[in-house]
Parts: structure tokens; C-alpha cells; sequence
């Protein structure tokens, strides 16, 4: 037996709560793991309130994310005792995902647990600082370099901009902020950040083309803030795309695109192939200092993820929730 956040459709509608549940129970897969931790994703907490179209099947443990070890496996790739990760690949959405103390698995959507963290840090990370990776080396691919000028962060305080600043600003790059919360500006500045703007700046319907400002971006976003990032980018520059958290709309001009040659860099952390996701671990060993990592991280017990799903919908939780399912 094991407990899980069990998500339910009823005639009443969505219904979530923490269930007790028998391995029986897990669906398909060839490794069963046991789950050290998890983490909360905008994803999951869409998905844990219903406040999006996420969960495609019911019913539906949540977490895209999770970091543990191999109980068992008809996998020649994993053993037993193994320590893996996992990121995306639809779990949580479509396959009983991580807020749970143990999850049945493809194996082809694992990767051997990177050395360099704990599963405390490495779902500190989790699928946002994984993204945040995936975008700084999408720019790095796009001849983005630290000395061809700022770089805007949006979304700054949340998972994927709190990381992204981090990295950023340990490569060497001049890091510009938003952020909706201006009372976050010295958790921002301590990231890295070496200016921190309000978000209403880009939030509203701008101009098909502003003054050149960005040599590059990584947005969280989306909808007007997106259309204004990538009208101040400057000529050749590069924005990469990987939220929506204003939302999914793009009402933009093609002249950033056609007048100054932008690239919009789209990033999709869920199907990545397994070279591109070991790689970005890589980077993240090397970049992620794990003081700074402290500073952008709260662990809660499975019990707290629900609650803290709305919370982080309501904009209450800065940087990264790692979900224990040891507390």
C-alpha cells in the first residue's frame, strides 16, 4: 500500500484528496519506483484545482516530476536500487504521475539520477529548472552571448524564471527581471538579477515594434508580455518560449520577426529525447550552485501539495516546492 493525490471526476465534479492505494492499482510499465520526492509544477497545481485542461484520463495521480528508486524493473536498462529521474512525457497528465509514493513507469522515460544532486535538489529543479536549462541552451545555440547585451527573464520570481536567473547570471550574462511582485526584488537581485522591472511594463498591448532593448529573453508568460518582449528584442536576437502563465494567446506583429530578424525559440521539456535530457543535467550540475538552489526552495509534505497548488495559482509561492514523501 502506498498514499497518493488522487484525482477523481464524479457527477459533482473534480474531486482531490490524499488516498491510500494499493500497488494493484499502479497502471503499466516496466519499473515500478520508489518515489523520494516530487515536486509542484504550474502544470500540477492546474491540474490538482482543475483550473486547467490538464488531466486527459480519470482517475489521475499528478506530478510530472519525480526522483527515486527502482523497486523493480523488467527493464534491461534499470535494476533494482537504481536511482532515476523523471521528467514529463505526459505523466501526471496522461500516466499515474510523481505525488505519490510510488509510480510505475516506462523505462524509456527515465534517466540515470544525476550525480551531482540529492532527490531533494533534483526536484528542487525539477521539470521548471529543467526548462530554464533547455532555454539558456537554445540561446547559447542562437549565438546569445553574454557580451552581446541583456537578457530579460519574465516570470522572474516562479520556478522556471528563478532558475533561469541563476544560470544565467553564473554564465555571465546582464540579467534584466519581471516581476509581479516588486517585494521579491532583493530575492531576485540575490538570483543574479542585476535590474529587477515591473511586469505591468510588458503586460499590456504594446506596439508592433518598440525600442531595441533585449539581445535575448526566456519568457513564462506568454500572451501581451510575449508580443512586447519580442517587439524591444534587438536585431538577431533570440526569446524562447516555454509558458503561459498569462496566457496561450500570441496577438503579435510579424515585424519583429521580418524587420529585425528575431528568433521566437519554442521549448518543449515533455518529449525531449533522453541525450537532450542528460545533457541539460549536465549543464545543470555544473552551473547550479546548491546554496543558491536553498534559497529558491520550500519541502512540504504530500499532505500540503493540495493546499499549495491554489497558493501557487494565487502568485503566493516564489522559486521551487519539493514534495517529501518521507515528511
Amino acid at each position: 500500500m502506498f498514499d497518493a493525490i488522487l484525482i477523481e471526476k464524479t457527477e459533482e465534479g473534480q474531486q482531490v484528496g490524499i488516498k491510500r492505494l494499493d500497488e494493484a492499482q499502479l497502471p503499466e510499465g516496466d519499473v515500478t519506483v520508489s518515489v523520494d520526492c516530487s515536486t509542484l509544477n504550474y502544470k500540477d497545481a492546474l491540474a490538482i484545482t482543475g483550473k486547467g485542461p490538464v488531466v486527459r484520463k480519470f482517475p489521475m495521480v499528478p506530478g510530472i516530476d519525480l526522483a527515486g528508486r527502482v523497486e523493480s524493473s523488467r527493464s534491461d536498462q534499470y535494476k533494482e536500487g537504481d536511482a532515476v529521474l523523471l521528467n514529463g512525457w505526459g505523466v501526471g497528465e496522461g500516466h499515474w504521475g510523481g505525488l505519490a509514493q510510488k509510480a510505475r513507469l516506462d523505462s524509456r522515460w527515465l534517466i540515470p539520477h544525476p550525480t551531482a544532486f540529492t532527490a531533494r535538489q533534483s526536484m528542487a529543479i525539477g521539470t521548471a529548472g529543467y526548462t530554464a536549462m533547455l532555454s539558456v541552451m537554445a540561446l547559447e545555440r542562437h549565438g546569445v552571448t553574454p557580451d552581446k547585451g541583456e537578457i530579460l527573464v519574465t516570470g522572474a520570481s516562479g520556478g522556471v524564471g528563478s532558475v533561469a536567473i541563476a544560470l544565467l547570471s553564473q554564465l555571465g550574462y546582464a540579467v534584466v527581471a519581471s516581476t509581479g511582485r516588486m517585494g521579491e526584488k532583493a530575492y531576485l537581485e540575490a538570483l543574479g538579477a542585476r535590474e529587477v522591472i515591473d511586469r505591468a511594463t510588458l503586460s499590456e498591448p504594446g506596439r508592433p515594434l518598440a525600442k531595441e532593448r533585449w539581445a535575448g529573453a526566456i519568457d513564462a508568460v506568454g500572451s501581451h508580455t510575449l508580443v512586447n518582449v519580442c517587439a524591444s528584442t534587438r536585431h538577431g536576437g533570440t526569446v524562447t518560449a516555454c509558458g503561459l502563465a498569462q496566457g496561450l494567446d500570441f496577438p503579435a506583429s510579424v515585424a519583429p520577426f521580418i524587420l529585425r530578424g528575431i528568433t521566437l525559440a519554442g521549448i518543449n521539456s515533455v518529449m525531449r529525447p533522453f541525450d537532450d535530457r542528460v545533457e541539460a543535467w549536465r549543464r545543470l550540475g555544473e552551473l547550479l550552485d546548491p546554496d543558491r538552489l536553498e534559497t529558491i526552495t520550500e519541502t512540504i509534505a504530500l499532505e500540503a501539495a493540495i493546499p499549495a497548488a491554489r497558493e501557487l495559482l494565487e502568485g503566493k509561492i516564489r522559486g521551487r516546492v519539493v514534495v517529501d514523501m518521507a515528511s
